[in-house]
């Protein structure tokens, strides 16, 4: 773990992890007593812009991969595609942010992907937390779908409960910032 993921990681223990008797619903459907609220990291303007700064300067570039976009799908990817490409921005690279809708608009233009998707051929997709990776591959799935190219995600937590094996049976390479088995509070596994 880089320095800047350590830095991360003594807020993320404290901030986002929970455990509890009776079990949390997640949204794979899956109940457990470990749960993990990213969104206290995404909508926290500084951790938000750490959380970024690991992704480009620790986790990215240990995969050796030059993003052209990143994203994911709505709400769990957005600020953290954002606050990526952002980072990216400032670094001097243009990075394009796309949100994949859970739903086509049904107006206007109708559109599954919001961004410019005809600027990139490749995403790097993102999620917050990942458990079986439904979402993730809903994502996945849908930036294909638009012809582009998905060969890598990246999520803050790996639950570590089947994800990784779905993303690669769909030849989707996963990389996380934490998982689930990194933080010493978890009491007792499932």
């Amino acid at each position: 773990m880089g320095p800047l993921a350590q830095q991360l990681f003594e807020i993320a223990r404290d901030h986002i992890y929970a455990f509890r008797e009776e079990p949390f619903t997640l949204a794979s459907g899956r109940k457990s007593r470990h749960y993990f609220n990213c969104k206290k990291i995404t909508l926290h303007p500084p951790r938000l812009q750490l959380l970024a700064n690991v992704l480009r300067d620790e986790i990215v570039p240990g995969l050796g991969l030059s993003p052209q976009a990143v994203g994911g799908l709505t709400l769990g990817a957005d600020p953290i595609g954002c606050a990526l490409a952002l980072a990216y921005n400032s670094a001097g690279k243009l990075v394009y942010p796309l949100i994949v809708r859970k739903e086509a608009k049904g107006h206007g233009t109708g559109q599954k992907i919001e961004g410019d998707v005809a600027a990139v051929k490749e995403v790097l997709v993102l999620d917050d937390v990942i458990t079986t990776a439904g979402s993730t591959l809903i994502a996945v799935r849908a930036f294909r779908d638009a012809g582009l190219s998905v060969s890598h995600a990246i999520c803050v937590v790996n639950r570590e409960e089947g994800g990784e094996e779905a993303l690669k049976a769909e030849g989707v390479q996963i990389s996380w910032v934490f998982k689930k088995s990194d933080f010493s509070l978890v009491k007792d596994p499932d």
